[in-house]
């Protein structure tokens, strides 16, 4: 019987993207965003493209009870998840003491409770199967504090690599597994306006890519993995001078 994954913020970018990998790979797919009718379009192309089950919910993760009941709904649906991968979030975010800290309290909310509460329906869903594998999607700004207007953003993706590793440690004698993946750039709708991002990636490339790392069921993944894997570990040894021009 083919496998159900369950990903968050699939109407657009990279969730959409992943959504069509794993479809190729004929997996069944639970997919939620707050834009209804991109899943619509979505769920329609990909059942008559691979003939698998596409199962479409509403959701705004900044609506912690809604995640529990979307979360609890897929499962009564569609029996067992096998895969859920947190994916939703923001790439907004503003200089810091310049007047914007509502900007920068959403980013932060969307990008780290918001992801706990996906983290903690997901948990509650695997412990009463006994089985499954958490995906959390953080980003390679984590690996540092970054300036400009990346700075919310940073933490934000550090505080979920953080709380997806606690997870795996709490999780670790169990069949549940838990990988934390860190996208370098990729091009999608989130950061359309940006003139030049380093080492970039367009969203199909990016997307096939991280659907091969979570194929794999890593502990950590960074995508692609060349430069960003050597480049992880030099962030976290390099003046903060030097970290700086990557933001």
């Amino acid at each position: 019987m083919a496998k159900t994954i369950l990903i968050t913020g699939a109407s657009s970018g990279l969730g959409a993207g992943m959504a069509r990998e794993f479809a190729s790979k004929g997996y069944n797919l639970a997919i939620c965003a707050r834009r209804l009718e991109r899943l619509e379009e979505l769920k329609k192309q990909l059942e008559q493209q691979y003939q698998i089950k596409v199962a479409v919910k509403t959701l705004d993760v900044t609506d912690y009870d809604q995640v529990f009941e979307v979360f609890k709904a897929f499962k009564q649906e569609l029996g067992q998840i096998d895969r859920i991968i947190v994916n939703a979030g923001v790439g907004d975010g503003r200089r810091i003491g310049k007047g914007n800290f509502a900007i920068n309290k959403a980013t932060a909310e969307t990008n780290f409770i918001s992801a706990l509460a996906q983290c903690e329906a997901a948990v509650e869903i695997f412990r009463e199967q006994n089985s499954g594998h958490l995906v959390v999607i953080s980003s390679m700004s984590a690996m540092r504090g970054l300036p400009k207007h990346l700075s919310t953003y940073a933490a934000s993706k550090a505080a979920v690599a953080h709380l997806a590793e606690g997870i795996r440690a709490e999780l670790i004698n169990t069949p549940i597994k838990v990988s934390t993946i860190f996208p370098g750039y990729i091009r999608t709708e989130l950061n359309e306006g940006a003139k030049h991002l380093p080492f970039e990636v367009d969203e199909k490339t990016g997307s096939r890519l991280l659907v091969k790392a979570i194929e794999k069921q890593p502990v950590k993944a960074y995508v692609p993995q060349w430069p960003w894997l050597p480049m992880g570990l030099a962030m976290k040894v390099l003046p903060l001078r030097l970290v700086n021009k990557l933001g």
